[in-house]
């Protein structure tokens, strides 16, 4: 037997609303349209599939058997057509995306993943840049949108993102506990985990603290702030890191810097000629933004 489609999403819907009347109305079908496919499909079967009473239907066990082969059909042609079109060439340029590193570890990966799946059609390139080199990129057009730090003096069109605040965390228990705020000075005289020289948070801070800040003991240097909280929550020294890098579910001690220089927050900024796509990223990211991680 050959089936169509259209027939089995439409016995689907009759099956989960348990009326053929609410699976036409899913469908976009007339009532006399949807009866009669019921029926085509019925004759097919060379059996029953529907109980009609007074108020709705109720599947037969035929009926029962159908719905349940039918959804996983249904199911495995969506797969089918995500996995064809996964091969199809982009017809539109790709979505230019540039951030910090903070913004990569957890924003941007969430919001792409939001993005790429609900936008098949568009494609995105992403580079990790700091702020400074950001906004030179966005300014002269090598990129759509942005991720940028509010501490940086630019003309594009920003707005508010989310707080990107620096905190320090510790193992659970250990030094920070009980401790409402700390400054730096006093951080800097505990073994720390850093990240390596030349990421983008680690630069930002060297700019800010200057030449006469306290030299702190780096007992080692990762690249990721993955790794970086994953010591830091293990005991191996204290780290500084975004707030909103650390989960609210991590074993940690966290705790915020008296420093002022540790107040930032992220900021969405536009090229002068980003184009309608950059902006539906725009609001993935907004999205993402509103999540409590």
């Amino acid at each position: 037997m050959r089936y169509d489609l259209d027939d089995l999403r439409l016995f689907t819907h009759v099956a989960a609303e348990g009326s053929i009347t609410g699976g036409a109305r899913l469908m976009h079908l007339s009532l006399p349209s949807a009866s009669a496919r019921i029926r085509a499909l019925e004759a097919q079967a060379d059996v029953p599939l529907l109980i009609r009473e007074r108020r709705g239907v109720r599947l037969t066990p035929a009926g029962a058997t159908l719905a349940r082969h039918a959804r996983e059909v249904l199911a495995e042609t969506t797969r089918l057509d995500s996995a064809v079109a996964s091969y199809a060439v982009s017809r539109t340029a790709p979505i230019r995306l540039v951030a910090g590193g903070s913004a990569m570890h957890q924003l941007v990966p969430a919001a792409l993943a939001t993005f790429l799946r609900d936008h098949p059609e568009y494609d995105v390139n992403v580079r990790e840049r700091r702020t400074i080199r950001s906004v030179r990129i966005l300014a002269a057009g090598e990129a759509d949108l942005g991720v940028i730090l509010d501490d940086e003096p630019t003309e594009l069109r920003t707005e508010p993102l989310a707080d990107d605040s620096l905190v320090v965390i510790g193992q659970a228990g250990g030094v920070l506990s009980g401790r409402t705020s700390i400054a730096y000075a006093e951080v800097a005289e505990h073994p720390l985990v850093g990240l390596d020289r030349g990421s983008p948070l680690t630069q930002w801070m060297e700019d800010r603290l200057g030449p006469h800040a306290p030299a702190p003991r780096y007992r080692t240097l990762v690249p990721t702030l993955h790794t970086l909280i994953t010591l830091a929550t293990a005991g191996a020294g204290l780290a500084i890191v975004p707030r909103r890098s650390v989960d609210t579910n991590t074993a940690v001690e966290i705790c915020p810097l008296q420093d002022t220089w540790s107040t930032r927050a992220h900021l969405l900024a536009y090229s002068s000629t980003a184009p309608e796509p950059a902006h539906l990223l725009a609001a993935h990211l907004r999205a993402a933004a509103s999540v409590r991680v």
